[in-house]
């Protein structure tokens, strides 16, 4: 991690509202990533389209983030960081309140990869100006709060949004999003201090790229976690059409499925400081486990509610693991390794989109009952990349990131 240059003095005295500011903003970011899928048959009926077709609104804002978010850390690398993060959350607000007022699909559409065009770099930038708000031996403990907007977005983000949405029409939530969108950029104007741009040079950072190691890296994180997201994104209408759940009950089971991405997000971390590559291939042989275990479990309530707290931990037990390794292939640039990195998992969330509509919409093996076994091959192919990645990388060595 670049070493960051607090300019404001003062301002960085009170670390623990710049860290809220840039955790609110991180709420919200996730809150819109994930909220279609809680609101999949509302947005389908209100515009008129298929349930797959609006499931390419997942696919969308993936492909915004994955193809988005290097060219904006490229094209700002000398931009002070303060105002690339105002710049991003404009731009996130302005994407969100065109959701809200979306007549069609095509503009819904274009406004989802409005918004997901700030999601990596906000992400990225935010990790290095939380690190440079408080000592070098607190850097991680920073980041990680953070981050913990992400996982509240999913505990909590999107079950509320999803019930507001069902309660008084989708486009509700999309103004609930816009609303803490604007919180978040008054909290980061105010609190968070001036920072100076990152330290390494482009030529250093895009100099990984030419290692063969680093896109290895990204195919186990684009199909490992891509499976995840082939059975998640239609999660709505599998647990209504097959578990014959009520509607409003799907809030309280994505709350469910997000206490379950908590805990895995912190055995996943844990596991991958002791043996990285052992620890990731072992996960990721569960999440493929899982999902094909919910191919059959999602005929029944019980049974249903168990496996999808089960997949919640095994899907956000491999993201530390990835993030680790992808690290650890590309030290040298860390912004760019993980900014790329968060456009591997976001390919993945689009690619197991489009893959999870093909087989509703050709009714392959049963169409909708068929998907989560299919998301159990997608898993399958990240495990055998990974089998690459351990050949590639014999010694593990942490990098010394906040050094």
């Amino acid at each position: 991690m670049e070493a960051v240059e607090i300019e404001n003095k003062s301002a960085s005295k009170s670390p623990i509202l710049a860290l809220l500011a840039l955790t609110i903003g991180a709420f919200a970011i996730g809150m819109t990533e994930f909220i279609i899928m809680g609101l999949l048959p509302e947005v389908a009926e209100s515009l008129k389209v298929s349930i797959p077709l609006t499931g390419l609104l997942i696919t969308g804002y993936a492909l915004g983030v994955a193809f988005g978010a290097p060219i904006i850390t490229i094209a700002t690398h000398r931009m002070k960081r303060k105002q690339l993060l105002l710049f991003l959350m404009i731009l996130f607000i302005a994407g969100n309140l065109l959701a809200a007022l979306a007549p069609n699909y095509g503009v819904l559409m274009v406004a989802r990869i409005v918004a997901a065009l700030t999601h990596g770099s906000f992400f990225g930038v935010g990790s290095i100006i939380a690190a440079g708000l408080v000592p070098k031996e607190k850097r991680a403990g920073a980041i990680a709060i953070m981050f913990t907007g992400l996982t509240l977005a999913n505990i909590l983000g999107v079950p509320i949004g999803t019930f507001i949405g069902q309660a008084y029409g989708w486009r509700s939530t999309f103004w609930t999003i816009t609303v803490i969108g604007l919180i978040a950029l008054i909290g980061i104007a105010v609190l968070v201090p001036k920072v100076e741009a990152t330290s390494s040079s482009l030529k250093q950072e895009l100099g990984v790229l030419r290692r063969p190691a680093v896109y290895v890296a990204l195919l186990m994180t684009t199909f490992g976690f891509g499976g995840v997201f082939t059975a998640f994104t239609y999660i709505s209408p599998i647990l209504t059409d097959i578990t014959k759940f009520p509607t409003n009950f799907i809030s309280y089971i994505l709350v469910l499925f997000g206490v379950g991405i908590t805990l895995g997000n912190i055995i996943g971390g844990k596991l991958a400081d002791r043996k990285l590559m052992p620890s990731l291939l072992g996960i990721l042989v569960v999440l493929a486990i899982v999902l094909a275990v919910f191919s059959i479990t999602d005929q029944y309530k019980v049974p249903a509610l168990i496996t999808i707290f089960i997949l919640g931990i095994a899907a956000f037990g491999t993201v530390p693991g990835l993030q680790l390794h992808m690290l650890n292939t590309a030290k040298e640039a860390p912004t760019l390794a993980s900014t790329l990195n968060i456009a591997a998992f976001n390919l993945g969330n689009a690619l197991g989109a489009y893959i999870g509509g093909v087989v509703i919409d050709l009714q392959f093996g049963g169409g909708l009952v068929a998907v989560p076994w299919v998301a159990s091959i997608v898993t399958v192919v990240g495990i055998l990349f990974t089998l690459w990645g351990a050949q590639q990388q014999k010694r593990i060595i942490r990098p010394q990131i906040f050094g």
